[in-house]
């Protein structure tokens, strides 16, 4: 058994390979339980804010009256509620930002409109009416507009942004019926 290739000029290169091969095994032994794990839903990492398309995290209302987005929702929808703080809290004057997204105060209308400006899917200030035809049919996953032709209000991540139960624009933690009212949405929103 004294053969060259075990005990002569090849014995370093076979243990080498030999010592290879385990180390690959030892590897794939590794791998493999992990692969098994995160198929099954084993233990992970939650994926990064924003990377997940099922998120319907829910904005939350702080004791300023402002509103914080969830950090999983879309830049739209955050955009939005940043737009909606800034009149928050702003007096209500009918007719108020009609003509102009920038206004002393808010009507209904003008408030939503002002929103969804702000998410960068309105263009132009649309009264109670037109939102009620605006957008998509159905409530929306982030933003649903509640609409007919004498008031409109808005759900953006769980949050009523309205004009009732205030003297302006607010946002609001309660629901309040939708019948009588048309329901739309942003187009993937």
């Amino acid at each position: 058994m004294n053969s060259p290739d075990i005990n002569g000029a090849h014995a370093p290169t076979i243990r080498l390979l030999a010592v290879a091969i385990a180390a690959m095994a030892s590897l794939a032994l590794l791998i493999g339980p992990a692969k098994a794990l995160a198929g099954s839903g084993g233990v992970g990492i939650d994926p990064p804010a924003g990377s997940d398309s099922n998120c319907r995290g829910k904005a939350r209302l702080l004791n300023s009256g402002k509103a914080v987005a969830p950090a999983c929702a879309p830049r739209r929808v955050q955009r939005a509620i940043k737009a909606a703080n800034k009149i928050s809290k702003t007096k209500y004057v009918w007719g108020g930002g009609h003509g102009s997204f920038n206004s002393k105060g808010y009507d209904c209308s003008g408030s939503v409109s002002y929103m969804l400006h702000g998410a960068g899917v309105l263009s132009t200030p649309l009264d109670s009416g037109s939102l009620a035809r605006w957008g998509n049919k159905r409530k929306g996953d982030w933003i649903s507009i509640y609409a007919n032709s004498g008031h409109v209000y808005a759900v953006v991540a769980g949050l009523r942004w309205d004009t009732s139960g205030g003297p302006g624009p607010r946002w609001h933690t309660d629901m309040r019926s939708s019948a009588g009212f048309t329901v739309r949405h942003p187009k993937g929103l």
